[in-house]
């Protein structure tokens, strides 16, 4: 089945070839989608016909979200901290074990349900694209676990043994352990390989031992860097082309330089900061200094448990110093490159068809009216997916 989108008063391409700025948007556009496929974009006048129409009204359309960080697999909630966080008790990576207890008592169903319910959650926010870690196992069997069950759900799963060290394990034995057996029981499920370079969690020379692994293989690296404090895991994240640097809180000026003169995408996570009351990353330093950018939510039951890439653009204009566009342009094509997608991000003929319809004339409007549910329809993969406000 093809469908026509028509009655688009701003379509948000992310193509400056197609239309107007760095969004290249198309005023009274269209678009059609043939099966799972975007086949044709351009003025409303021009439209080819299609099997289906559906009337945007004069709304703005996007591509999907991209959400290029997510920890999804996981038992319980962590409410009581969020609220002891909010009464001034610092955050630590030490709550991760509160979750691991709880995620390795949990049946393979009731994982399987919290994934698939926050990758609908999602979608009916309007993100298409979902990639999701392990993490919450810490042992061979759990993580081999946590990884199958996410690639039943994600379009792209990261092995994060490496989120922390265990309860009563040593760091070093870990380490051999999470780039070893764990390792290769976890690849055949995943394509990215990742590890917390933090204190409480592993150095840098756990962090490489663990990512040259992972690359030998067949993964490709990511890496949790620079989130509590500065250190040198940005600098390790581009010393090994690390598809991204999640989190950049605290950057020196050499890790800004490294991440403007490399391909390894900033990964910025305002929903974090928003939660732990941490410092805001300084988006507009990277985008002045030349680095890629990248919006996600980091949805996890600690340190965000939210799912909303809506509130990651507004916190991201609001507190980052992003403009909408550049927002805008992080949450969808950003992820993308920090996903190294081409068929994600955007929408021109071949891309994957992936398009979020808002209830607002604009997409500044997804910073201008945060906490409003924008999201009119959505389609992931051409298919049709219920949404507030949709009518199903």
């Amino acid at each position: 089945m093809s469908t026509l989108i028509t009655g688009i008063g701003e379509l948000v391409t992310n193509d400056p070839a197609t239309g107007e700025g760095p969004l290249g948007i198309v005023r009274d556009a269209a678009l059609v989608l043939d099966g799972d496929t975007v086949a044709w974009t351009g003025p409303a006048a021009g439209a080819p016909d299609a099997d289906e129409r559906f009337d945007a009204g004069g709304r703005a359309v996007l591509p999907g979200f991209v959400d290029s960080h997510a920890h999804l697999v996981f038992a319980g909630e962590r409410a009581e901290e969020f609220a002891a966080r909010m009464s001034g008790e610092p955050y630590a990576a030490g709550g991760i074990r509160t979750t691991v207890a709880r995620t390795r008592a949990a049946s393979d169903g009731e994982l399987r349900a919290t994934v698939r319910r926050l990758v609908a959650e999602m979608a009916r926010q309007g993100t298409t694209t979902v990639e999701c870690k392990s993490g919450y196992g810490l042992t061979v069997e759990q993580e081999e676990r946590a990884v199958r069950i996410a690639a039943e759900y994600a379009d792209e799963v990261t092995y994060l043994g490496a989120h922390v060290v265990p309860e009563g394990a040593d760091a070093a034995s870990y380490t051999r352990l999470a780039a070893g057996e764990m390792l290769a029981a976890c690849a055949p499920h995943a394509r990215w390989v990742d590890v917390f370079c933090e204190r409480g969690a592993f150095d840098a020379d756990q962090a490489r031992e663990i990512l040259e692994a992972g690359i030998k293989a067949g993964l490709t690296p990511r890496l949790h860097a620079n989130q509590l404090t500065e250190g040198p895991a940005v600098r390790l994240a581009v010393d090994l082309d690390a598809a991204s640097a999640d989190h950049c809180t605290f950057l020196s000026d050499a890790d800004v330089d490294a991440l403007a003169s490399s391909q390894t995408v900033a990964t910025l996570l305002p929903g974090v900061e928003f939660s732990t009351r941490q410092p805001y990353p300084d988006a507009r330093r990277l985008l002045d200094a030349g680095a890629a950018v990248a919006l996600a939510s980091d949805c996890n039951p600690g340190s965000c448990y939210s799912s909303s890439m809506a509130f990651c653009v507004a916190v991201a204009v609001r507190d980052m110093r992003m403009t909408p566009a550049e927002a805008v342009w992080s949450a969808t094509a950003g992820g993308a490159r920090a996903l190294r997608r081409t068929d994600v991000g955007r929408l021109a003929p071949g891309a994957r068809a992936d398009v979020h319809v808002l209830d607002a004339p604009s997409h500044i409007h997804l910073a201008y009216r945060p906490g409003v549910p924008l999201t009119k329809a959505v389609w992931k993969k051409g298919a049709r997916v219920t949404a507030p406000g949709s009518g199903g």
